[in-house]
């Protein structure tokens, strides 16, 4: 879900924000951040659970936001209400510091409307953003990599396969 007012946008996030969810994600914060649109609120008061996919990309947007500075409450990337058990991952990751988190008492204005998920996406499409946003993980903190290797590797290998495939 997503509303807009001023130059800022609020994407609510509900229930299990995961690999499937995250591709719209990066297109949605993309296009906005190209229409001129430069803060980002992310109410995670109804998320549930996020998965290193979708906790990948959100920490690749809070990069380019931060250029790896920490933010400040205020600054253009908030989380807002995020669950104990997400606090604790962001916390574990080492991505707490690219974003302003605040719990508010108040969610913000119930005005969202849908986001309209994009077409059906590729396997090769799904592999390329999993590989990518795992990749980031590790690359900001090194206790990552060992978390991720694994994966990292498998995604990497999927991913020639499918690009191989591609090309026949």
């Amino acid at each position: 879900m997503v509303a807009v007012f001023a130059k800022t946008v609020c994407v609510k996030i509900n229930g299990r924000a995961d690999f499937t969810s995250s591709l719209d994600l990066k297109k949605l914060i993309g296009e906005m951040w190209q229409r001129g649109y430069n803060h980002f609120i992310f109410d995670l008061s109804d998320c549930l659970t996020m998965d290193s996919t979708f906790l990948g990309v959100l920490s690749g947007i809070g990069l380019k936001f931060s250029n790896g500075k920490s933010v400040q409450v205020g600054e253009p990337l908030q989380l807002i209400n995020p669950n104990p058990r997400i606090a604790e991952t962001l916390e574990n990751l080492g991505v707490v510091d690219l974003f302003a988190i605040k719990n508010c008492p108040e969610p913000p204005p119930d005005s969202f409307e849908p986001v309209t998920p994009a077409a059906e996406k590729s396997r090769l499409e799904v592999t390329r953003n999993c590989l990518e946003a795992h990749t980031t993980l590790m690359g900001i903190q090194p206790e990552n990599v060992q978390k991720f290797k694994d994966v990292t590797q498998f995604l990497a290998d999927d991913l020639k396969r499918l690009e191989a495939a591609s090309k026949k």
